[in-house]
């Protein structure tokens, strides 16, 4: 069963119910700017400067998700967690194992968004497998994350609001009251390090838990850094259950 990359199936079998299809969101405002008020950064933001706000008056945050268009670079994020990539002569295909059909949806629509087809398909274990078609976009990201069957960040690997957003629409799961867990591959103990020192840059010091403690997975704890999460990762997409998405301060 497949799901194409603009979010519709083919006419002879339609979505199951399980699949709702999202409305469309509503097109996005062009942010204005302020003379006055400084915009919060990260530990790596750049020098500060006139704030960004959206159409409601929010600040918007440098690295936020709403702050730059999207890019095939921010699927750097599903490999920061327990996305995978296969290449395949000039080409390379990236897949992802989810647990919930929101994130089926959400997935799908961003590689969209992207210019990505994307199927999906039922793994037997409640869970779905996301991925994407073989093609030559995917070949630089292959190149810079593989090294042999291995998957390791680039020395320059470096977390955005955009790639935060695909993490946790992918892997991402709360812990009320006051933590939530990015998931990582099983696999992937190469990235581990690397991707810790990555959520620290951006304020988000996590801590490692393995296998045996539920992991392996970065978990996050506290107000101020679930505050931070939240500001990065922007609102929740529309098929997102509230409580699986961290809430904006």
């Amino acid at each position: 069963m497949s799901l194409s990359g603009l979010g519709d199936t083919g006419a002879a079998q339609p979505p199951p119910a399980l699949f709702p299809a999202p409305e469309p969101d509503p097109p996005a405002a062009e942010p204005t700017r302020r003379r006055s008020g400084p915009t919060r950064q990260g530990s790596s933001g750049p020098p500060s400067g006139p704030a960004q706000t959206d159409d409601t008056g929010r600040q918007l945050v440098f690295f936020g998700a709403e702050a730059a268009e999207p890019t095939v670079a921010d699927l750097a994020g599903l490999l920061a967690g327990p996305g995978e990539m296969v290449r395949m002569g000039g080409t390379a295909r990236l897949s992802v194992h989810v647990d919930a059909a929101w994130r089926v949806h959400v997935l799908v629509a961003e590689l969209a968004l992207r210019g990505l087809a994307a199927s999906w398909e039922p793994t037997g274990d409640a869970r779905h497998a996301v991925r994407t078609s073989y093609t030559r976009v995917l070949k630089p990201l292959a190149v810079a994350w593989l090294h042999g069957p291995t998957k390791r960040p680039p020395a320059t690997f470096h977390l955005t609001g955009r790639r935060l957003r695909l993490w946790l629409a992918a892997a991402g799961t709360p812990e009320p009251p006051d933590s939530f867990l990015l998931r990582l591959g099983a696999d992937d103990q190469e990235c581990w390090g690397p991707v810790g020192t990555a959520l620290a840059a951006v304020g988000l010091a996590g801590t490692l838990l393995g296998p045996a403690d539920g992991g392996p997975a970065y978990r996050i704890t506290g107000r101020r850094p679930l505050a931070r999460l939240a500001e990065l990762v922007g609102d929740p997409p529309r098929t997102a259950p509230t409580e699986a998405w961290p809430p904006l301060p």
